[in-house]
C-alpha cells in the first residue's frame, strides 16, 4: 500500500465533495447503496469497527484499514471513517491500496 499516494487520493476525493465524513454520514452512503469504499483509521474502536464491518458485509462494500492518522492528515477532518462514493476515485484507492 502506497500510503503517501493513497492520502493524496483521499485529498483530492475529499476536496471533489466525493466522500462522507464520520459514522452517521458513512452508515447513510452506504446503506443509499453510492457507497465505493469504506476508509477506517487503524484507531477505530470496536463498536464503530463492528456496524461497519457488518453493513459493509451485507452491502458488498470494499472496507480497508488505514495507518493511524491518516484520514486526517490528509483530509483535514478529525474523523475516524471515510466514506468515498462510487467512481473514479473509489477505483484509484482501490488499486493503490492493492499495489
Amino acid at each position: 500500500m502506497n500510503v503517501q499516494k493513497l492520502a493524496g487520493i483521499l485529498g483530492f476525493a475529499t476536496r471533489a465533495r466525493q466522500t462522507a465524513a464520520g459514522n452517521d454520514a458513512c452508515r447513510i452512503l452506504l446503506r443509499s447503496g453510492k457507497c465505493g469504499v469504506i476508509l477506517m483509521d487503524a484507531d477505530t474502536g470496536s463498536n464503530t469497527r463492528k456496524k461497519t464491518e457488518e453493513l459493509c458485509l451485507r452491502t458488498g462494500t470494499p472496507i480497508i484499514t488505514l495507518p493511524s492518522g491518516l484520514i486526517e492528515s490528509a483530509t483535514g477532518k478529525s474523523n475516524v471513517i471515510i466514506a468515498v462514493k462510487e467512481g473514479s476515485f473509489t477505483d484509484e484507492i482501490l488499486k493503490t491500496a492493492e499495489g
